[in-house]
């Protein structure tokens, strides 16, 4: 098969994929419950191109699937533990009024549901590419710095969650900002992290065959991060925050570096 026979095959595994949780949301009345299955969405589609590609290099196969599906499935795992008896979340919420609660759930399906199972497809270039060419056969220094930026990525994004989480467990952190570990040298570790993942994936993608023209994907993910559901959302709520403008102030948006004196 093509590259885009499999990537195509992708598509239809990610509409199967995201369909059912769309079913399960109208069951459940909760649009939220999305939301832990975009990073299990990756590791389906690695896993899927994993066994499709048949003529790529073995060891590049299995690195950039174990990679993937390590990420995918903690962030998705996180996602549930945190999101758990939460209820639905404000932006469904806004959503669901703006459109009705008859009409919502079409429009759901592709407001939220179709439109993230296209940018998963999307995304997911670089998982196929670095499965897709067999040239080289052979481990590479991209391949090297890909999975060394993965795990800064990793770390940055497992142990940025790890602190929130741990923060925001302490009722005498209510209404507080945090302002030290990972969250002292980036505003958002977590979402830096997700974006060094993605540069990591398209590093070791890079190495083979035409890999490096799918640059779009973690450019796209980055861009998603920053000015979209990132850092850009999250910004516009935590301003509102005593000593959130000290806080910016000090501290970088996301690139980590070491934090201005106060």
């Amino acid at each position: 098969m093509s590259f885009f026979e499999i990537w195509g095959i992708g598509a239809l595994v990610a509409w199967v994929y995201m369909t059912l949780i769309w079913i399960a949301s109208v069951r459940l009345k909760n649009a939220s419950v999305v939301d832990p299955f975009w990073g299990a969405g990756f590791a389906v589609l690695a896993v899927t191109y994993f066994l499709l590609a048949e003529d790529g290099f073995g060891g590049r196969k299995t690195l950039i699937t174990v990679l993937a599906v390590v990420w995918g499935l903690r962030l998705s795992l996180h996602l549930a533990w945190r999101n758990k008896g939460k209820g639905e979340d404000y932006r469904y919420q806004q959503f669901r009024q703006q459109y009705g609660p008859q009409r919502y759930w079409w429009v759901s399906y592709f407001q939220v549901f179709m439109l993230q199972g296209v940018l998963m497809v999307i995304i997911s270039a670089p998982l196929l590419a670095a499965q897709f060419y067999g040239d080289p056969d052979r481990f590479t220094v991209l391949d090297a710095l890909g999975a060394l930026l993965w795990g800064v990525g990793f770390f940055f994004e497992a142990v940025g969650d790890w602190q929130l989480v741990r923060f925001k467990s302490k009722p005498a952190n209510k209404g507080r900002v945090l302002d030290h570990g990972l969250w002292a040298w980036t505003r958002h570790p977590n979402y830096f992290g997700d974006a060094a993942v993605w540069w990591g994936h398209y590093l070791i993608a890079a190495g083979t065959g035409w890999g490096a023209l799918t640059i779009f994907a973690p450019a796209l993910m980055s861009f998603l991060l920053v000015f979209v559901s990132g850092v850009a959302m999250l910004e516009r709520h935590m301003r509102q925050k005593p000593k959130y403008a000290a806080y910016m102030a000090r501290t970088s948006a996301f690139f980590p570096r070491p934090p201005r004196k106060k």
